[in-house]
């Protein structure tokens, strides 16, 4: 079966995008029975969006602090507080119990 480029509109951002003959081949070659709805950028930032679940979630909001064991800028991702010490990811390994030493 012989493939030929194809435009594409993209569901995401509306721009054309060319569906090639080469990624055609490999689409059939997997099985795959539907043409892809985004553009090769929109996939991507989707794809970067994804948690280790396969889910999708907002951007986590990180806070500047810092460690209270070696003293380093760092980001956390909670709202540090006084009465609490925040370590940076390095010296939390180290201090955590089962944590490398």
């Amino acid at each position: 079966m012989g493939f030929t480029d194809k435009s594409l509109e993209c569901s995401d951002c509306g721009n054309a995008f060319t569906f090639t003959a080469d990624e055609q081949e490999f689409y059939a070659g997997k099985g795959y029975a539907n043409e892809p709805k985004r553009c090769p950028a929109c996939r991507e930032a989707r794809r970067t969006q994804r948690n280790s679940f396969g889910g999708y979630r907002a951007s986590r909001e990180m806070h500047s602090a810092v460690c209270a064991e070696c003293g380093k800028d760092c980001e956390v991702p909670f709202e540090p507080r006084q009465d609490r010490p925040v370590y940076c990811s390095d010296c939390y390994s180290k201090l955590k119990p089962g944590g490398r030493s």
